[in-house]
């Protein structure tokens, strides 16, 4: 079953930020996920107001998350994301 990768933060460091988004984009690619969100507009419907960054990533299985999220490829660009931004990030099987 399809599973997707949902972050959903602030940016603190918006220029790190941009050094993290290539990486993460190319390792993304070697995992056969695919983006189907990377930031835009975003507008409450209901709730409180959302954070101000959401990416949703799409790959075929849980496994398939799991195992770009473990990859040496992602390993190098998490912590520069970490390090730029405050929020969430979590799998959901769909």
């Amino acid at each position: 079953m399809t599973a997707y990768i949902i972050f959903q933060g602030d940016i603190t460091d918006p220029d790190r930020y941009e050094a993290y988004k290539p990486l993460a984009a190319e390792s993304v690619a070697e995992h056969d996920g695919r983006y189907l969100v990377r930031g835009g507009e975003c507008v409450s419907l209901e709730g409180a107001e959302p954070a101000s960054r959401t990416v949703i990533l799409e790959f075929k299985s849980m496994d398939a998350a799991t195992r770009w999220y473990e990859s040496s490829s992602y390993s190098k660009a998490r912590p520069i994301r970490q390090a730029a931004s405050e929020g969430s990030m979590y799998l959901v099987e769909g």
